[in-house]
């Protein structure tokens, strides 16, 4: 008994990629969910995240998404991540207030 090949369209393999990659499930479990092969989706994934394209052999011309940043990008996630530390630093400052206050009150009741 022959296996027949399927053939898939451009716009349903980025699809699949693009559940893969955003989602952060695995590919077997993808894979079923499409009713694929988990072969087939594993080879367009890692196509894709070395080419940038799951229907080219050659790298893309621009870089992907999970590529190298471009300057601006990095100095964006620069200050983004130096932004998020201190709103943790202060978020917990707020906590360690609350919870004296919380204790403050529990003494003051009793």
């Amino acid at each position: 008994m022959a296996s027949r090949k399927r053939i898939y369209d451009a716009e349903f393999r980025e699809g699949a990629i693009r559940i893969v990659t955003e989602t952060g499930k695995p590919i077997p479990e993808v894979a079923e969910d499409l009713g694929i092969h988990p072969g087939t989706l594993h080879s367009w994934v890692s196509r894709a995240r070395r080419n940038g394209s799951p229907s080219s052999d050659r790298p893309a011309a621009e870089p992907s998404p999970g590529g190298r940043l471009r300057e601006s990008e990095r100095s964006e996630l620069e200050r983004l991540r130096a932004e998020t530390r201190e709103k943790d630093k202060r978020i917990r400052e707020l906590e360690m207030e609350r919870d004296v206050c919380k204790r403050f009150v529990a003494l003051w009741v009793k």
